[in-house]
């Protein structure tokens, strides 16, 4: 069995995309069948900056391009989570015990119909926008802490969306 603290955390870059009434966007995975909602999030790739690995998986994704959105804010620091122990070996091939990710606020500048989830590789089944307070409760249980610490770093900016 593989010593998981031997393993090492998969860069990652992660888009939180609000409309203009400040919903954020969620989608269902695909390789899921649980009711769980998450927002886009994947691989850097070796080399890659993390906020242009964020806009292409934001596009490979969700259809929508950078020219459809405007960065707001990005976390002040990496945030992480762990696997629970029973997908460790199971996904991404067993490299990886987790993912370290480098976090983005993005406002969307167009609307619905700039998103399509039937992209080259479709990662969504369904997507919808969500209230803030809303992602905690819907992501898979092992990323709800992960999704409470994005909200605080986001929190000045989320805030001021719903005020203005």
């Amino acid at each position: 069995m593989t010593d998981i603290t031997s393993l090492p955390y998969r860069p990652c870059a992660g888009v939180m995309l609000i409309n203009r009434d400040g919903q954020v966007f969620v989608g269902q995975r695909l390789d899921s069948t649980l009711e769980a909602w998450q927002m886009p999030q994947g691989g850097i790739d070796p080399g890659e900056d993390p906020l242009d690995a964020a806009y292409r998986e934001l596009w490979e994704e969700t259809g929508v391009s950078r020219e459809h959105v405007e960065l707001v804010a990005a976390a002040p620091e990496e945030l992480s989570y762990d696997l629970p122990d029973d997908l460790i070996g199971k996904v991404w091939k067993g490299k990886w015990r987790g993912q370290r990710q480098r976090w983005f606020l993005f406002r969307f500048l167009g609307d619905d119909t700039h998103i399509n989830i039937a992209t080259a590789e479709p990662e969504f089944r369904a997507w919808r926008w969500a209230e803030p307070a809303e992602l905690p409760d819907v992501i898979v249980p092992f990323k709800r802490d992960l999704y409470r610490q994005i909200l605080d770093a986001f929190a000045a900016e989320l805030g001021s969306v719903r005020r203005a």
